[in-house]
């Protein structure tokens, strides 16, 4: 059996239904109720990590554990996740971090997902690190003014990134989720290509059929946009890395295609299969 947590996330949801499909008998672990019926090989656990007790019955006769820090990790103590999940029984364990703690290892915004890090290679499991870039999922937050007025707005419109698609991250962790070859690796997730912001809007617009209007923010827009539901050290970060990406954050990764034995998908896949949200 392998537990998922952080199961109706982006990355979460994809991967439940990726190894349901694969013949795997899933614990979806989340905060809250999922919509919508599982596989009957998915069973859904409410638990929450920042009460490592809560994730003891979905843990019990597990081999594997997908973990998921929510949030900036905050008053989570990884040393007790770990070790509910070894007393349980669980082997192997994957963790979602980010490129950004190797990246800009001084950031205070990704200090936890350093300390989870370290805590998960010290935890006597076998372990897989992801460090997925940004996610194409992200221009889920131009929905609204997308439906409203295909518009987008958004700071430092011709800064490419390669930003991942959740699927592809989903994806590699299943593989490293069932098969130990992937035990000690630290994988760096990228999509194919870097993609600006302005071409993100033309994608979401081809994939609807109908043109979206690209307007630029500066960089203070942004901040004070953001700063009404990030904390500022992640604002700071977030912005840096958007507007200032290092060479690594710009560069794409081999590991997506290394792993999958196929390339990564391009943000237009993406934006194609989510159009929905944006009519």
């Amino acid at each position: 059996m392998i537990v998922v947590t952080g199961a109706t996330g982006n990355v979460g949801r994809h991967l439940v239904r990726t190894l349901a499909s694969a013949g795997e008998w899933v614990t979806a672990v989340s905060r809250r109720v999922p919509a919508g019926e599982m596989p009957g090989n998915v069973e859904f656990q409410q638990a929450d990590p920042a009460r490592p007790e809560s994730l003891k019955p979905a843990l019990d006769g597990a081999d594997a554990l997908y973990l998921l820090v929510p949030g900036d990790g905050e008053g989570l103590d990884p040393h007790a996740i770990l070790d509910t999940a070894r007393a349980a029984g669980v082997r192997r364990v994957v963790l979602q971090s980010s490129q950004a703690t190797a990246t800009r290892p001084h950031s205070p915004a990704h200090t936890r997902l350093r300390v989870f890090e370290d805590a998960v290679r010290e935890s006597g499991l076998h372990w897989t690190v992801l460090r997925p870039s940004g996610f194409a999922s992200n221009a889920y937050m131009w929905a609204p003014s997308v439906r409203s007025e295909r518009t987008i707005t958004a700071p430092f419109g011709d800064v490419a990134l390669p930003v991942v698609d959740p699927a592809d991250i989903a994806a590699v962790a299943a593989e490293a989720l069932r098969d130990g070859s992937h035990a000690g690796r630290t994988y760096e997730l990228t999509g194919p290509a870097p993609v600006s912001p302005r071409e993100q809007a033309r994608a979401i617009g081809d994939a609807l059929g109908a043109p979206v209007r690209f307007v630029e923010q500066s960089r203070a827009e942004a901040r004070e946009l953001l700063l009404r539901f990030m904390p500022e050290p992640v604002v700071e970060a977030t912005l840096g890395i958007l507007g200032e990406p290092t060479p690594e954050e710009r560069r794409v990764s081999p590991d997506v295609e290394r792993v999958l034995g196929r390339a990564p998908r391009p943000f237009t896949a993406w934006a194609a299969d989510s159009a929905a949200a944006f009519r």
